[in-house]
């Protein structure tokens, strides 16, 4: 079985993609929201997150994520230590998620594939591509953020163009391209290669 990583910045369409290779039947696994999860129930996390944090991390036993992205979005080295504890506990969950499957490949959907060094546990990377200007007008109507809270998070990300380079398959998503017959060649290929 091909392990497949998806990743793009805020706002790419990732999601979208996604969710186009579950309903071809690929197994997806959202690392993002996973990770979520797992701050708010995993106990050695969670009492990790508090150590780094305080105890204004969590308010009613669950993640305060006002109080955390106020803190991470601004100050780069807090952001990589949360990383740092939070990354090998998604990629675990990861691996051990995978093992279950049976399909001829899964899809591991992440923002940060190559942050987190995901990546070196994949056998391909997925690319989706939107120029900054779409990625920026979507984020905002999405999450409802101002223009300068959606900047700040971008900038600590990989620069778009230099992460596409990294990735083995571009998928663009500009609004001009259609992104169906993309992901169905993708996946054409990708069972071709699995076999």
């Amino acid at each position: 079985m091909l392990k497949i990583g998806l990743t793009g910045g805020m706002g790419s369409g990732k999601t979208t993609v996604s969710q186009i290779f579950s309903v071809l039947g690929i197994p997806v696994f959202y690392a993002d929201d996973i990770a979520k999860q797992l701050m708010n129930e995993d106990e050695g996390l969670k009492k990790k997150i508090i150590q780094l944090f305080g105890e204004n991390a969590y308010q009613d036993n669950k993640l305060n994520r006002k109080f955390i992205s106020g803190i991470v979005f601004n100050d780069r080295f807090k952001l990589e230590q949360l990383n740092a504890i939070v990354h090998p506990v998604t990629i675990a969950t990861a691996e051990q998620w995978i093992k279950k499957q049976t399909s001829p490949y899964i899809i591991k959907e992440a923002a940060l594939m190559f942050e987190s060094a995901a990546a070196v546990h994949l056998d391909y990377v997925i690319g989706v591509y939107a120029p900054q200007h779409l990625r920026l007008q979507r984020v905002m109507q999405r999450d409802d953020m101002q223009r300068d809270d959606v900047m700040a998070r971008m900038n600590n990300q990989i620069d778009e163009a230099i992460k596409m380079k990294l990735c083995d398959f571009v998928i663009v998503n500009d609004e001009q391209q259609a992104v169906l017959p993309q992901v169905l060649y993708l996946h054409k290929k990708l069972l071709t290669l699995s076999a």
